[in-house]
């Protein structure tokens, strides 16, 4: 081969290479490097150089080092832990001390001789082991020989909170005035409550528990311990005389 000629092959060359060099640098962008460094992962263990030359905007307008981004990123997520372990901790031991409380009224009701000793051990332990402001048991019937109990007529009930047990589950909220009048007659300004209707294949009467502030009882509470309380008292009412030996 002559001299020309090798140097028309070398240029042939060196121009395929610098074409494949442009073809691979547009065929480079964002979503390559990115899928490159997820599959090689110690990419900068391999060359700690590049840290020197990889810096990230800081709010502050100042640019900081990749190292110290991934510093400050695992900082801000360690407080974000923390504060949902708080978080979690606390709904604990608020979930233990209920349990608690639940556990030792249910006791209490089970020691109940009647009906009337019944109603005075949830609405004495509802309002000072419970902390609620105002409780509420209403129980269905004619109204004969009630003694302490408050029984309502079934009807009067419909008349004054039907709409709320349409659905025969709990309410939780803030209520309509009227209702929490009826509900809570005694205790002045109320501004949500919570509800459980006592159920048994038939309606028996109801449950309640309510406060001054509008926001303590919503919708998204739960009313587990509430519904167990209910579950209770609606296995004892059928078993229980109307008056304490």
């Amino acid at each position: 081969m002559s001299a020309s000629n090798e140097q028309a092959g070398a240029s042939q060359a060196g121009a395929s290479q610098a074409s494949a060099s442009r073809a691979t640098s547009t065929e480079l962008n964002d979503e390559v490097v990115r899928e490159y460094l997820k599959d090689n992962d110690d990419f900068l263990q391999r060359n700690p150089d590049m840290l020197d030359y990889l810096h990230i905007s800081h709010a502050s307008g100042s640019a900081v080092s990749l190292v110290e981004k991934q510093v400050s990123v695992l900082r801000e997520r360690n407080v974000d832990m923390r504060r949902r372990l708080n978080t979690l901790t606390g709904n604990a031991r608020d979930n233990d001390k209920l349990y608690e409380q639940t556990r030792g009224l249910m006791l209490t009701l089970l020691e109940a001789d009647s009906i009337e000793a019944l109603y005075r051990s949830f609405m004495e332990s509802i309002t000072r082991d419970f902390d609620v402001e105002h409780a509420s048991m209403i129980l269905y019937g004619d109204g004969s020989d009630t003694g302490d109990c408050r029984v309502e007529t079934q009807e009067s009930a419909k008349a004054e909170i039907g709409a709320l047990f349409k659905g025969h589950k709990a309410v939780c909220g803030a209520l309509r005035k009227e209702e929490l009048n009826y509900l809570f007659p005694d205790a002045g300004e109320v501004g949500s409550a919570a509800l459980m209707p006592l159920l048994n294949g038939q309606q028996l009467g109801l449950i309640a528990v309510g406060s001054s502030d509008a926001n303590r009882y919503n919708s998204a509470m739960g009313t587990l311990f509430l519904s167990h309380i209910a579950d209770v008292i609606v296995r004892l009412l059928p078993r229980l005389p109307q008056r304490g030996a």
